[in-house]
């Protein structure tokens, strides 16, 4: 079995190994060595085996930082007992260092105690042993070799963590700010989606009925009547629409955005409506019995206005002959209802097409303001068999209320 091929060594590892190679060699050559005392191994040469072994493990310094360090310590054993070589000290307490900023958690955390330990104890040993004051030089230079650099490398890996932390968080910041522009701008399309359908719906659903019942029927003065209303909504959508748009613009372009509607110009609406649905069969009527002057919370005042607007183009879409009641109740501080009642079923003659999207809008403008809401048919108040087509909201009128995104 073939064993596992070695990392590739790191390209700044190579020029430490290669430097440390040739210093090491230079200092050979010149016989500078830094033995003091008598050495077991006397030959100078001997002194090159730690050095070669030492430049070697350098090479992995980065990639295997715990085997490097184990050789290099067997090797700094050899190098005692030879004349030796600065250049392998200092090599090895590169491998020190290394070993803590590129090793294991764990190793981090073990080496600085451990060399304390060493050069606390090699200190008291040789203090005890020779029983000189150079013995505290000597442990001093220990500490220098093995403490010094795991020290530094503990400083060195937490700066480099904190650093990393300091990265992520900022990466996670700009998520979920990403994430919060994303939804506000999908709150925001889904708003223009709602203020737009209720803008162009009512007028376009006249356009497509009287110009449908001017091209079936084939009558002078029905032609005429039907031309006239979809002139007036083909005028009053396009003024919609410049609103819309004057809202959309910035604050800094030329002319004011136009206010949005309130539920004080419903009455406008049901006029509308009894032109639109003359040629229907359709009346309508209104009946507000809101309790007090105060005026409506801004959201609650455009919601109820669409909730209307909204009710009476599907009755002109949908509706058959018969009345349709608009009927608003509440008082400041309370909630507001609003109902309206058209008359259910299939009706002759043109019809406009309808996607579902009305309802949808009106649920969602409730929803928002914390209400409830709910449409479909029910009884008439007649006869109980008659069925009408009801929709009923009712949104809260606090003052504070604002719109959950």
């Amino acid at each position: 079995m073939s064993l596992p091929a070695l990392p590739r060594p790191h390209r700044e590892d190579v020029l430490i190994a290669v430097s440390g190679l040739a210093g090491g060699l230079l200092l050979w050559s010149l016989g500078l060595d830094n033995s003091t005392g008598v050495r077991p191994l006397t030959d100078s040469w001997i002194s090159l085996v730690p050095l070669v072994v030492m430049a070697g493990m350098e090479l992995l310094r980065r990639t295997r930082p715990q085997t490097a360090l184990t050789v290099g310590t067997l090797a700094l054993v050899l190098e005692l007992l030879t004349p030796g070589n600065l250049v392998t000290l200092l090599m090895f307490t590169d491998l020190v260092y290394a070993a803590v900023v590129y090793g294991t958690p764990e190793a981090a955390r073990r080496l600085p105690y451990s060399t304390a330990l060493v050069t606390i104890a090699a200190t008291i040993g040789l203090l005890a042993w020779y029983r000189e004051p150079h013995a505290l030089l000597v442990g001093l230079v220990i500490g220098l070799v093995s403490f010094g650099p795991a020290t530094t490398g503990v400083l060195v890996r937490n700066h480099r963590e904190a650093a990393e932390a300091a990265r992520l968080r900022a990466e996670q910041t700009a998520l979920l700010a990403e994430m919060d522009r994303t939804q506000a701008v999908t709150a925001e399309r889904a708003r223009m989606a709602r203020e737009l359908h209720d803008l162009v719906a009512n007028h376009l659903s006249a356009i497509a009925i009287h110009s449908t019942a001017a091209l079936s029927l084939d009558r002078p003065e029905t032609t005429r009547q039907a031309l006239t209303v979809i002139r007036e909504n083909s005028v009053a959508g396009l003024s919609e629409m410049r609103r819309l748009i004057g809202l959309l613009r910035d604050s800094g372009g030329e002319g004011e955005p136009v206010a949005a509607p309130t539920l004080d110009a419903v009455d406008a609406l049901i006029a509308q409506a009894r032109t639109n649905g003359e040629a229907s069969g359709l009346r309508f009527s209104l009946y507000d019995e809101r309790d007090g002057e105060g005026a409506l919370p801004a959201p609650v005042g455009l919601a109820a206005y669409r909730i209307v607007q909204e009710s009476l183009t599907n009755a002109l879409k949908h509706a058959g002959a018969g009345q349709v009641t608009v009927y608003l109740a509440g008082a400041p501080g309370d909630a507001l209802t609003v109902r309206v009642d058209s008359p259910f079923g299939q009706r002759p003659g043109p019809r406009a097409p309808g996607s579902g999207a009305g309802l949808v809008g009106m649920r969602e403008r409730v929803a928002l303001l914390g209400g409830e809401f709910e449409a479909g048919p029910v009884e008439g108040p007649a006869d109980g068999e008659t069925k009408v087509w009801r929709v009923r909201a009712l949104l809260p009128m606090e003052k504070d209320k604002e719109p959950s995104a």
